[in-house]
Order: C-alpha cells, then structure tokens, then sequence
C-alpha cells in the first residue's frame, strides 16, 4: 500500500511539472503567479481572463520623459506576438487585434533616467484584480519595467513587472498584491459600499539601467489583459442600490 501511495505521489509531482513547463514564452511557467491563490480566503471566486487593451486605438497612449535625459517617441505598428494566445472572450472575439504600441527612446546621455508610457485616461478594471500581464519585445538591455495602477479609493501605486533584458516577445505576469485589512495597501473594493469594486491601470514606467542607457532604444507593447475576480459583481443583487452619485 506504501509502496502504491508513493507512486501516486511521483506520477502526480510528474505530471504537474509537465503541465507547468509546457509552454516556456507563453503564460505557463513555475515563475509566473498563481491568480486563484492571490488573496484567496474564501471559495467564493468567479475568476475571469479579461482584455484591459490591444493597443489598437491611436492617440490611446502617451509617452515621456525629461527633456534633460533624451527625446521619445511612441506610435503604432503592424504586428503581433506570434505565441499570444487567444482570448476566451466571446463578446471580443471579433475585435480587431492587428496592431501594436511601439516606443522609441533616443537618449542623450547616460544617468539614472525613466520614460513613461501612460494611458489616456486611466483604464478601468471590473472586480477584483488578481494578475495583470502584457506582452512585451525588448531588446536585450538591463532596464526595469513597472505597472502603474490606482485603486478604488485613487490611490497610486507601482508594480515591478520584471526585467526587459531579453529578445524578442514576452509575456510579463504581475500579481496584485491584496489588501491585508482592507484598509492597508492596495485596496479594490469597500465592504461598506455598493459601488463596483475595481483597479485602474495608469500606465507603465521605465526604470533605465545607467550603463546601458545610450544610443537609441526600442521597446513594443502588446495584448494587456487582466485575471479578475467577479465573484461579487455577477452575484449583486438587482435591486441593491449603487453608491457611486
């Protein structure tokens, strides 16, 4: 009977390493986070894959950075990550994903600088957000990318998204990090109020590595989604009134 239970075990830690390392540049990897894991409490979760952008629309996205440290521009361009997975979105499914967002920095000096890439108007995400990934082509320089967000109560906050020092496309995971209190941190929803809990994404900022900011630089975005949990918004009740006048 050991002997029957230990083999179970193996064929079962076998078996979640082959799902785990299945696909090494799309989403599934050991390294990215978990969303069903990020903040879970309770059983109560409805989590959804949703689409936050396509980069698609023109004027949708700015860019920046100090005059002092070089010029940058941002415009877009046909293409996309060949490895990009669909969307499980029927409502979505017929929306034009052709284009990508690139950004071209042309630096005139070497020092501790960053560049934004910053949304419109910040965009908003429905429910609870557990994860927030996008597609990214760098090339191969030591800069940091960070995620910009606001929270349900307006509150900034920015989150390492990871490194650019690699080729061609990527997908960069983030998780959300939940409130410990619901007071502290990164807080999304109110458990007094019964307007639509949620996360705003801001934009993106560019930390540069010092030794390697010089000469130009290009960076591509793509494919921004979110992994969010509509547990309380598909199980509000109708006539609940909305607190958001």
């Amino acid at each position: 009977m050991k002997k029957i239970i230990i083999a179970f075990m193996a064929l079962s830690l076998v078996s979640g390493l082959a799902f785990a390392q299945s696909d090494s540049r799309g989403s599934t990897s050991l390294s990215d986070p978990d969303a069903s894991n990020i903040g879970n409490d309770s059983a109560r979760q409805a989590l959804r894959e949703v689409s936050v952008d396509r980069f698609e629309r023109e004027g949708s996205w700015n860019v920046h950075m100090s005059p002092d440290y070089g010029v940058i521009s941002g415009r877009l361009f046909e293409g996309s990550p060949l490895a990009k997975e669909p969307l499980n979105d029927a409502d979505n499914q017929e929306m034009e994903d052709s284009k990508v967002f690139g950004v071209k920095v042309e630096f005139f000096k070497r020092g501790i600088n960053s560049f934004y890439i910053t949304s419109a108007r910040p965009i908003p995400i429905e429910g609870v957000t557990k994860t927030v990934s996008v597609w990214v082509c760098g090339r191969n320089m030591g800069h940091q990318l960070w995620l910009l967000v606001q929270d349900y109560n307006g509150n900034s906050f920015e989150i390492w998204m990871g490194s650019l020092e690699f080729s061609g496309w990527k997908k960069l995971t983030t998780a959300i990090p939940p409130s410990p209190d619901n007071e502290h941190g990164i807080i999304q929803q109110s458990v007094y109020h019964g307007d639509k809990p949620g996360l705003r994404i801001v934009g993106f900022r560019v930390d540069c590595n010092p030794m390697e900011a010089r000469g130009s630089y290009y960076v591509y975005f793509d494919d921004l989604r979110a992994v969010t949990d509509l547990y309380d918004l598909e199980n509000k009740d109708e006539d609940d009134m909305m607190d958001a006048w």
